[in-house]
């Protein structure tokens, strides 16, 4: 009987001339974020100065839940060296009037900005503006997002609403999702007791 060794070690050096099969990785899923087309040529000094929060659309049960406690929010917007963004919002808290500083960090995108919070990151976009009238931002922590409607006054037209909502449908949300800000009772300022610095690290 033939000796089976010379098919074996055939066998063998057939089997290592085969390109061993890479484990191909899945696509990185894509984050709702990457879909936003963001404001074309982005002008941070225009976008400076105060701005109303109209309306916001978001999943957050938190706001689901609570969305009867929203008070009258406005932030002022200055741009600070590199393009990066200082916003100061001033709303109220049990009745108190708060300034909560925060900084939207530059990105390599024009509109695009990195805020750093105390947990996670969120990722911010200016998605449209007119720089004169109103604002539409998105905003995405931990792959949830939300669609925040800013107005240089609290009343904004109907054309305004309207490309807001078609914003917020795109983002596979509706009207039960969509909350607006009261037209009264807007803090002008707050005291050094009752300021939250978060640009501090």
């Amino acid at each position: 009987m033939a000796s089976t060794a010379p098919i074996l070690l055939l066998m063998l050096l057939l089997a290592s001339r085969v390109p061993a099969q890479r484990r191909r990785r899945p696509p990185a899923p894509e984050h709702p974020l990457d879909k936003v087309t963001i404001q074309e040529n982005f002008n941070p000094q225009q976008f400076a100065g105060k701005w109303f929060l109209v309306g916001v659309a978001s999943k957050c049960d938190y706001l689901r839940e609570h969305n009867h406690q929203l008070e009258a929010t406005a932030v002022v917007v200055s741009a600070s060296e590199g393009t990066s963004l200082a916003v100061s919002t001033f709303r109220k808290l049990d009745g108190v009037c708060w300034e909560i500083k925060q900084n939207y960090r530059s990105t390599k995108a024009k509109g695009r900005f990195l805020l750093k919070g105390r947990g996670s990151n969120v990722d911010v976009v200016v998605g449209e503006t007119d720089y004169s009238s109103y604002a539409i931002l998105y905003y995405q922590k931990l792959r949830k997002i939300s669609v925040k409607l800013y107005g240089r006054s609290i009343q904004v037209s109907d054309a305004i609403l309207d490309k807001f909502e078609q914003r917020v449908t795109e983002m596979n949300m509706n009207e039960d999702f969509t909350y607006y800000l009261p037209k009264y009772g807007f803090c002008e300022s707050a005291n050094q007791f009752h300021l939250l610095d978060e640009t501090k690290p």
